[in-house]
C-alpha cells in the first residue's frame, strides 16, 4: 500500500515539474541563457529529490527484510521447540 503512495508521489512530482517547466518557459521574461540555467537548476533539484527518495525507500526495504528475517527465525525456533516437545 505504501509503495502505491510513493509511486503516486513520484508521478505527481514529475508532473508538477513538467508543468512548472512549461509555465516557466512561456511566462518568464528571461533570456535564453537564464531560462536554461533555471531549467538546469530545477532538473538538479528533481534529481536530488529522486535520489533522496530512493535512499529512503532502500532503507525502508532493508528494514522490512531484516524484520521479516527475524520473524522467520523466531517462528522456526518455535516450530523446532514444538516438534521437540512432541517427540
Amino acid at each position: 500500500m505504501e509503495t502505491r503512495n510513493v509511486k503516486s508521489s513520484v508521478i505527481i512530482f514529475f508532473a508538477g515539474l513538467g508543468v512548472g517547466a512549461v509555465a516557466g518557459l512561456t511566462l518568464a521574461p528571461k533570456s535564453g541563457k537564464e531560462t536554461r540555467e533555471l531549467i538546469s537548476r530545477k532538473a538538479e533539484e528533481g534529481s536530488e529529490f529522486v535520489a533522496a527518495k530512493s535512499r529512503e525507500l532502500r532503507k525502508r526495504a532493508e528494514d522490512l527484510v531484516d524484520k521479516g528475517r527475524k520473524t522467520a527465525e523466531k517462528l522456526a525456533d518455535k516450530g523446532k521447540s514444538f516438534a521437540e516437545s512432541i517427540v
